[in-house]
């Protein structure tokens, strides 16, 4: 007998029901067995549909754990196995790999006490309470260009990120103004940053008081201090600038002002911020008062 004889004899309702008494089960067991066989396969396959299209929703950053988050923010009681399994199956990888950021700032004429951190062992409980800044480089074909940024520590959101050719003080004059111009920001603000040269001239020290703001930062050799922005500049370098090749410094600024303000602050979500983006957080925030973990 073929084999695709054998399966046809086997699909037969007779033979369904003679392998049932074989098998010691009840034919209507067997049939509610076949049935829930059938019902998973179809559960799979809609979850299967579902994982592929939060994965391209996400430009291919998210892994595992942030989908599995996602789907069961949306009501899908998708566990961590299942997900990985499929993620393995349709070969969907996160672009995430580990890279180590080297700073960039200079410290050295600013090794007094009068540099204070102003947010250890603070409580951060809501949106524009601490403000955090670095600066990062990106490597173009026209040689490296240089980001600075604002972030809102408790949202996340990126408040204004701004690119030059070069890393002086002018570049994070351009992004305070960005910031404030946008968002005008209370006066109470703690705007903290590292300790390097560019954060500690006078023009820029006298801008952050000038907004009434106050300001705070890193201890000297102490990234972790920032981590905010330290981990901010590790999702962008990860996710739009390690594996893509900008010709050109007007090319990686098109790509990353992009990506932070169409891709990171509205639409990518954060396990930390409720399997919400920045701005959905904040939007939510302005609703109801949301739990801020930073």
């Amino acid at each position: 007998m073929k084999t695709t004889d054998f399966y046809d004899l086997m699909n037969t309702e007779c033979a369904r029901a003679k392998w049932a008494e074989k098998l010691g089960v009840s034919t209507s067991g067997y049939y509610a067995w076949l049935n829930e066989r059938k019902r998973r396969q179809v559960d799979d396959d809609t979850r299967r549909g579902k994982i592929i299209a939060v994965f391209k929703e996400g430009q291919g950053v998210y892994g595992v754990d942030r989908i599995c988050g996602i789907l069961r923010r949306d009501g899908d009681s998708a566990s961590y196995p299942v997900v990985k399994r499929i993620m393995s199956q349709e070969g969907l990888k996160s672009c995430h790999c580990r890279r180590r950021q080297r700073s960039l700032t200079d410290s050295r004429k600013a090794r007094g006490d009068g540099y204070r951190n102003l947010t250890k062992k603070l409580e951060i409980v809501r949106p524009f309470q601490v403000l955090s800044s670095d600066i990062s480089y990106i490597r173009t074909g026209e040689g490296f260009d240089y980001l600075c940024q604002i972030r809102d520590v408790c949202s996340n959101t990126v408040l204004a990120s701004c690119q030059a050719g070069n890393m002086k003080k002018e570049l994070v004059l351009k992004t305070l103004k960005a910031a404030q111009d946008r968002w005008h920001l209370p006066a109470d603000v703690i705007f903290h940053s590292d300790r390097g040269s560019q954060y500690t001239a006078v023009e820029v020290m006298e801008r952050i008081a000038a907004y009434g703001w106050k300001q705070s930062f890193s201890a000297v050799g102490k990234p972790g201090d920032n981590a905010w922005s330290e981990s901010f500049f590790s999702i962008l370098k990860k996710e739009v600038v390690h594996w893509r090749f900008y010709p050109t410094r007007e090319a990686a600024r098109q790509a990353i002002f992009e990506y932070i303000e169409a891709f990171y602050n509205r639409r990518r979500v954060q396990k930390r911020l409720g399997y919400l983006s920045p701005i959905q957080f904040l939007n939510a925030w302005n609703t109801q008062v949301l739990p801020c973990s930073a």
